[in-house]
């Protein structure tokens, strides 16, 4: 991940400051309101609590956050995003008032959990797929609102992104086939229309579509939810005719346990929705 990755807090100010309103709403944290004195301050840390550890995602959001409930928080990070973290890691500290302290904590931490566990989970595809020189990369298949900070966890995580929405990247899906009546024509049509430095990527599910698509010498072929028999057979059908010329994509159904054989088939990109859609929070808690 390089720091131009980064991102940068104007970009999603708008998301932080939603989501400071729906813990706060129009009337801050009650609870402390009535029980902290205004003049109290406080120190804490940020802890991992996850036993077998992580890779951080989410670190700078921390920081975001604080700033917009406090301009008087004091904070330092201790870890970067992309590191790996071991169980009781200290990855954050902080000194403010104690009632900011207590009003930002669990929105800080709900977008510290769920970036660092997408980037734990997106690595342990990557440990496995790295060792065959094959690309671990995203799908759209995020949480509505949250695409940019889950694909940021991805490059955290060591995987790849995938186009980031319908207008950066063309991909000819089922559905796009139906409406153009095959994959000749649709490509024909697109190649006709795009300018000459945009790739052309197919969808495919069987033989047939696979041999179009193949004739029509597109730039990506994605082999969906096919097994691994078919994907075998399907790999070197695309390999035999164009060579080095075509990129290989394999999506759909999987999992840690099936990712070293889809590997080894000799395919160069493996996505994967679940690693937006399902991965598992990590563990962090706010000490004072």
């Amino acid at each position: 991940m390089s720091i131009l990755d980064k991102i940068e807090k104007y970009e999603i100010l708008d998301l932080i400051k939603s989501s400071i309103k729906e813990d706060l709403g129009g009337y801050g944290d009650i609870t402390s309101r009535f029980l902290v004195p205004p003049e109290s301050r406080s120190s804490a840390f940020i802890i991992c609590k996850e036993k077998d550890g992580a890779i951080l995602s989410g670190i700078d959001i921390v920081g975001y956050i604080l700033e917009e409930i406090s301009s008087e928080a004091n904070y330092k990070k201790l870890k970067e995003d992309g590191d790996k973290i071991k169980a009781f890691d200290v990855v954050f500290t902080i000194e403010s008032k104690t009632k900011a302290l207590l009003a930002a904590e669990r929105t800080f931490l709900n977008f510290l959990q769920h970036m660092t566990g997408i980037a734990t989970y997106t690595n342990k595809f990557v440990k496995i797929a790295s060792g065959y020189n094959v690309k671990i990369a995203d799908t759209r298949k995020t949480k509505p609102g949250l695409r940019k900070l889950e694909k940021y966890a991805v490059l955290c995580g060591g995987g790849f992104n995938h186009r980031f929405g319908l207008f950066d990247g063309i991909l000819i899906k089922d559905n796009h086939l139906i409406a153009a009546g095959g994959v000749k024509n649709a490509v024909k049509a697109i190649r006709e229309k795009i300018p000459h430095q945009l790739k052309i990527e197919v969808e495919v599910k069987g033989y047939k579509e696979l041999d179009e698509a193949i004739e029509s010498r597109v730039d990506i072929i994605m082999l969906d939810n096919m097994d691994l028999d078919t994907i075998k057979t399907s790999v070197k059908k695309i390999k035999q005719t164009l060579s080095g010329s075509c990129l290989i994509e394999v999506s759909g159904g999987i999992t840690l346990n099936n990712l070293e054989e889809i590997c080894k088939t000799g395919i160069d990109i493996i996505s994967i929705g679940a690693i937006t859609h399902s991965a598992p929070s990590v563990d962090f808690s706010l000490e004072f």
